[in-house]
């Protein structure tokens, strides 16, 4: 695990959200440093993925401030949040089943071009260059994740495991300064899981920051360098995982007796 010596990446304070007369989210706050993978964990209802929904544009917050890279930053539309420098994947696969490995890690990848309509109509050589350059970039991203030798297969017919890989290599390929990845083992089995937590490893040694809602404690304890854990809304419990594993409040809310 990393020490807490870098700089702050993404700095959120006072965030709220309502749905009605319910409160999905209480004056949530937290500091995620560059480099870091940090944890956002609770039991069910907890308000997790409402926060990640919130921070990737899918939600509007009733109140809260935003601080990404040293800016102020307000969560707007999806693919404006995509350029400003945050990427995420959802707990339920979301792939264009129908297109190749490599055509779905491509449209990630279009974020960040620089020819517009009238060049791709045109067909233009500066966009035929762009053209090359995203598809030697997806395959590039496809071999990272490890499955550089399924590019050409269509995403439904990859194994599971395989399509949460496809998911990260997309999401990297919009270059993220941060990478939220909701339940990204849900549903793997043993071996997946060890390798899921291999491939992050090696994306945060390679210099991403990324955020991790995740259900399996061994997983996130092992794994993190710091997490907040939310109970109803409401943030119980913030640090170092082995202090976190041993508050009580985590304890009761999430953990079990003996938090393990």
């Amino acid at each position: 695990m990393i020490a807490q010596t870098q700089p702050i990446l993404l700095s959120v304070n006072g965030v709220n959200k309502s749905f009605g007369g319910l409160q999905a989210l209480h004056d949530v706050s937290l500091e995620i440093a560059s480099g870091h993978i940090y944890g956002l964990i609770g039991p069910n209802g907890a308000g997790k993925t409402t926060f990640f929904n919130v921070i990737t544009g899918l939600y509007e917050p009733d109140a809260g401030t935003f601080i990404l890279d040293g800016k102020p930053y307000e969560p707007t539309a999806v693919h404006e949040v995509a350029r400003t420098g945050i990427a995420r994947t959802f707990q339920n696969i979301r792939l264009f089943g129908g297109m190749t490995a490599l055509e779905n890690v491509m449209v990630g990848r279009h974020v960040r071009t620089r020819q517009g309509l009238l060049g791709a109509v045109l067909r233009t050589p500066a966009e035929r260059r762009e053209e090359k350059e995203i598809v030697e970039h997806a395959r590039a991203l496809l071999d990272y994740v490890e499955i550089g030798q399924y590019a050409g297969y269509t995403a439904r017919n990859l194994s599971y495991g395989h399509q949460r890989r496809l998911e990260i290599a997309r999401a990297l390929a919009t270059e993220p300064k941060l990478l939220a990845l909701d339940e990204p083992a849900a549903g793997m089995n043993a071996t997946e899981k060890i390798g899921l937590r291999q491939l992050l490893e090696k994306i945060r040694n390679d210099g991403k920051t990324i955020l991790l809602i995740e259900h399996d404690v061994k997983l996130v304890m092992g794994l993190c360098d710091r997490m907040t854990v939310l109970d109803y809304g409401k943030v119980i419990a913030a640090g170092l995982p082995q202090k976190v594993q041993k508050n009580p409040k985590v304890i009761e809310a999430y953990l079990g007796a003996g938090g393990s």
